[in-house]
C-alpha cells in the first residue's frame, strides 16, 4: 500500500495518529524518515530513520521532539539523545555532494533513505515519510505525509537525527574547507557564503550543479 496525504491541520507538536492507526492493524515496526540539507550549496544530504517503540508515554518522554527547522541548534542536540535512546533502532544515511550532481537531488535523497533504513537493527514494515522522501523501489508499504515533521511524531523525530547529524559533519568540513564558514551556514546559501564562493571558488564538497545556477 503506498498513499499520500495532503493535510491544512497545524499544531505546535507532532503526534502519534499515524503510528497508533498502523500499530492497531497489527503492524509493529514503522519507521518515520526525513531528510536534512536538501537544498544546501554544499555537502551532503542526509536522511534519519526511526522506529519508535508503541508506547503511551512517547507524546511526554519525546515533548518538544517537532520540525528540526522549528527547534533551536540547542533543543536539537538535547532531543537527540533522548530520541537515540528511546527508539528501538535509529539510522543516518547520506549520499554525497558528488552523488547530488551525478544523479540529481531527488536520486540523491533518496540513496540517502535507502542508507538510512539498511543501517537499521530491524527491518520496517511500514514507513511514513515526509513528502518527496517516497521509495517507490521499495516493496513496503508507505504514506508520504505533506509536512509530515510537523504532524507525525515518528517523522519529527527522523528529522531531529538528520539535521543534528548533518550539523556536526558540516562543522568538521568547516575545518578541512576553511574560508567558507560551513560551520555556521551548514552549507546554505547565506549571503556570506556566496561571496566565500565568488572569493574562492567551489571546493571538492560544493555542488556544482547547484552553485552554478544559484550565485
Amino acid at each position: 500500500m503506498r498513499g499520500r496525504v495532503s493535510t491544512t491541520m497545524t499544531r505546535n507538536n507532532p503526534n502519534l495518529l499515524f503510528e497508533q492507526e498502523l500499530w492497531k492493524s497489527g503492524i509493529r515496526f514503522i519507521a518515520g524518515l526525513d531528510e536534512a540539507g536538501r537544498g544546501a550549496l554544499a555537502g551532503p544530504v542526509a536522511v534519519g530513520a526511526v522506529i519508535l517503540p508503541n508506547d503511551s508515554n512517547l507524546s511526554s518522554t519525546l515533548s518538544g521532539v517537532r520540525d528540526s527547522k522549528q527547534m533551536t541548534p540547542l533543543e536539537r542536540e538535547s532531543a537527540a539523545p533522548r530520541i537515540k535512546e528511546i527508539a528501538l533502532t535509529w539510522g543516518i544515511g547520506f549520499a554525497s555532494s558528488d552523488e547530488i550532481d551525478s544523479d540529481g537531488i531527488v536520486a540523491a535523497t533518496r540513496l540517502a533513505a535507502l542508507r538510512s533504513l539498511e543501517s537499521l537493527s530491524l527491518i520496517p514494515s511500514y514507513l511514513l515519510t515526509d513528502f518527496r522522501l517516497e521509495l517507490p523501489q521499495l516493496d513496503i508499504s508507505q504514506t508520504a505525509l505533506v509536512k509530515g515533521d510537523a504532524l507525525c511524531l515518528s517523522i519529527a523525530a527522523a528529522s531531529v537525527l538528520a539535521k543534528t547529524a548533518r550539523d556536526e559533519l558540516m562543522r568538521g568540513l568547516d575545518s578541512t574547507h576553511p574560508g567558507y564558514g560551513l560551520g555556521k551556514h551548514k552549507g546554505y546559501g547565506t549571503p556570506a557564503h556566496r561571496l566565500a564562493l565568488k572569493r574562492l571558488g567551489y571546493s571538492p564538497i560544493h555542488r556544482k550543479s547547484f552553485a552554478f545556477h544559484e550565485l
